[in-house]
């Protein structure tokens, strides 16, 4: 699935615990162009909100993230993944590589001039996209490597139970597939079920 944003205006979700710090980065956000969906002050409602609001950007902002926001982050892209701004001052390199593991495209440490948020937002997002497509098509690739082992398999079991050779084998399935209106790769994954429930 292919995420893309209008980048001169995004919906934003903030998510800090500081209201004074999270009304200053709001209000920079909006003179940016983008659009302050929600606030949060922690990451405990974090999943359910990103369903409700439909944020382009999570937004967070930690003097260091804690393990509970990581968790959190982790739950939200496994279900809705949103590209995710993080504002800190840890510049530890282990929580650095725990906030990407948790999905984070943009880590920024130190002192933050606000001025450069909507930069640092389309930074955010080119790099989440550019993830994105990069798993989607790992797993078209891996798909096919698995639908070709699967048809492989099968023909071997037509090779072994019914003395075809490979071409007539790979026929047989093709037929099989066209006569059910299913993919290839569906009958020979149900014909190797079958062998198995019968061996």
């Amino acid at each position: 699935m292919f995420f893309a944003v209008h980048r001169s205006m995004s919906v934003i979700l903030i998510i800090d615990e500081s209201p004074a710090r999270a009304q200053t980065i709001a209000a920079c956000l909006t003179a940016a162009g983008h659009q302050v969906a929600a606030v949060l002050a922690s990451a405990q409602e974090l999943a359910a909100r990103s369903v409700a609001v439909k944020p382009d950007v999570i937004l967070v902002a930690a003097d260091s993230p804690s393990r509970d926001m990581l968790k959190h982050l982790t739950q939200m892209q496994r279900d809705t993944p949103r590209p995710v701004v993080m504002l800190t001052q840890d510049g530890d390199a282990g929580q650095i590589r725990a906030a990407f593991r948790a999905g984070v495209s943009a880590y920024v440490v130190d002192n933050l001039d606000l001025a450069r948020l909507k930069s640092i937002v389309n930074v955010a997002i080119a790099r989440f996209e550019e993830q994105q497509n990069l798993k989607q098509e790992l797993a078209v690739a891996n798909k096919r490597l698995s639908d070709r082992i699967v048809v492989e398999r099968a023909k071997g079991l037509l090779i072994k139970t019914r003395g075809l050779d490979e071409d007539k084998a790979y026929e047989a399935l093709r037929k099989l597939a066209m006569d059910r209106a299913e993919p290839l790769a569906k009958v020979a994954a149900d014909l190797v079920a079958m062998a198995k429930l019968l061996l």
